[in-house]
């Protein structure tokens, strides 16, 4: 599948000291990721999916000295996947000139740097985050590097957009550099894996990052292992 990610940029590299406009934050942060679910033409799951982890660390590669990121990074890594059809996507875009877009086939998605998320843009606030379903379609054709889901857990399309994000970021943030300069040269290529449980645990033991594991504030178990990705 084609895929697509704003102009590169440096490395991420964490700012320094925080920049004056934007003071350390006092409350809990998250970064919102809004996922275009057309009403007529719906893009695949696994697309979906996809696109939103893509959407969350081109945010990240867009603007990687967003004092913001340090700390949201630091605590609970919170991402909000909130949905948005067509029409109330481009208002979005159009209010939010600082988004990040990300493409993957038919797929769309908005990557932002983390806020407050207690004080989220009012338009922001009101989309959705519970109930997002996309279509199965097709399994998508594997890249080089690959975004491995436990299927066998029966999570949302949207927690498992935001379980592959913490994938997907946690690699960019702690994978082998020469891997993700190799990926962005060629593109930015993702797909979706969905593994079983035995297979999942399986190849989990050579994942090329962390394996995620959830919270457990929604849907599944405390402690139960999500996502990770893999290279080659």
């Amino acid at each position: 599948m084609e895929s697509s990610l704003n102009e590169p940029s440096p490395r991420p590299d964490a700012p320094e000291s925080p920049v004056e406009e934007f003071p350390e934050p006092p409350g809990e942060l998250v970064q919102p990721i809004i996922l275009l679910v057309d009403r007529e033409e719906p893009c695949p799951e696994d697309e979906g999916i996809a696109v939103a982890a893509l959407a969350s660390v081109s945010a990240l590669l867009a603007d990687p000295r967003h004092p913001y990121w340090r700390p949201w990074a630091q605590g609970a890594f919170a991402k909000s996947v909130r949905r948005a059809d067509a029409k109330m996507f481009a208002k979005v875009a159009e209010e939010f000139p600082d988004h990040a877009l990300a493409q993957i086939g038919s797929a769309r998605a908005m990557g932002f740097a983390p806020m407050q998320a207690d004080s989220l843009p009012k338009r922001l606030a009101k989309l959705q985050v519970s109930g997002t379903t996309l279509p199965p379609g097709a399994h998508m054709d594997p890249t080089t590097v690959r975004i491995g889901l436990n299927d066998s857990l029966g999570m949302s399309t949207g927690k498992a957009a935001a379980q592959a994000a913490h994938a997907l970021f946690a690699w960019v943030l702690e994978g082998k550099p020469e891997e993700l300069d190799a990926w962005r040269a060629a593109g930015c290529p993702l797909s979706i894996e969905r593994l079983d449980s035995k297979a999942f645990r399986k190849n989990a033991r050579t994942a090329h990052g962390p394996v995620i594991h959830d919270a457990g504030r929604t849907e599944i178990t405390p402690g139960s292992a999500t996502a990770f990705v893999s290279v080659g």
